[in-house]
């Protein structure tokens, strides 16, 4: 349902227990709603395009692959979808860089060890450069949709770009911690990543706060992300929208669909009440 921020603070934000993960066995279902979803296309009267390029970034691990089946049910809407063009999202770890290569856009209070943490920012330098070549090509204001990491991406990368950015629609997607309070904590942690560093620069990009609307799905048995680290305290236009959802299953999860169209709908922020 969609709601106000919600503010359950019973216990301090952490990773979702090892036992939650076997929620996530959810996503054969979810698969199987998809295909449903896929054999029932949508109908609309006027196939006329929208004015709108919807471009979606997958999670960790994932490429462009993941969100097809959801490009394909916009397009079936006449949204102009397209896959965010970087690749398999790594999380940047595959990119060779240091803190001199990030754009003057970041601030990483530089320390004496450095293993890779501003390598997601680099990501976001990277999509907002290809976000600037795509909306010269078109000339149509840019809607970002994004799963987990992917969604964090895009969530950052409007921040930097409002003249570009009209909307964004996350599902999964932490907006604090970086990847501090989700399951792949420990795969950082493990490569020498200092999380408590990456977790006080996130929270100081909030210093310029995102002002195009944001639709930030969430689902309480997130198996890999704490749910509490989705919901956004900081941005002016935010609505959060609850879904029973397995983290693994959002891209295609036909409840989530819906959501992202109706996101997609808004006419702006006074849409958002």
């Amino acid at each position: 349902m969609a709601a106000e921020a919600p503010t359950d603070v019973d216990t301090p934000l952490a990773p979702p227990a090892r036992r939650e993960l076997l929620g996530e066995i959810r996503v054969v279902a979810d698969a199987a709603r998809m295909l449903g979803a896929l054999a029932w296309p949508p109908r609309r009267s006027d196939r006329s395009e929208r004015e709108l390029l919807v471009i979606l970034a997958p999670g960790f691990g994932s490429d462009g692959r993941y969100l097809a089946p959801l490009r394909r049910h916009l397009a079936g809407f006449g949204f102009a979808a397209e896959d965010w063009g970087l690749g398999k999202n790594v999380a940047g770890i595959d990119i060779p860089h240091t803190l001199d290569d990030l754009s003057d856009r970041w601030s990483f209070t530089p320390r004496e060890e450095y293993h890779g943490e501003a390598s997601v920012p680099l990501l976001v330098d990277r999509l907002v450069e290809q976000l600037q070549r795509r909306h010269a090509e078109t000339g149509k204001p840019v809607a970002l949709v994004g799963w987990s990491l992917g969604g964090y991406i895009c969530r950052e990368a409007a921040r930097d770009l409002p003249g570009i950015v009209d909307r964004v629609v996350t599902f999964g997607s932490p907006t604090k911690g970086g990847p501090k309070y989700t399951a792949a904590a420990d795969f950082f942690r493990k490569r020498g990543m200092d999380l408590d560093w990456i977790e006080e620069e996130v929270a100081g990009r909030e210093s310029n706060p995102i002002r195009q609307p944001i639709t930030a799905i969430y689902s309480r048995s997130d198996g890999i992300v704490d749910w509490r680290a989705c919901i956004d305290h900081h941005s002016p236009n935010v609505r959060h929208f609850e879904v029973n959802a397995a983290h693994l299953g959002m891209g295609f999860n036909p409840t989530i669909w819906k959501q992202v169209v109706q996101a997609l709908d808004f006419a702006g922020t006074e849409a958002l009440g």
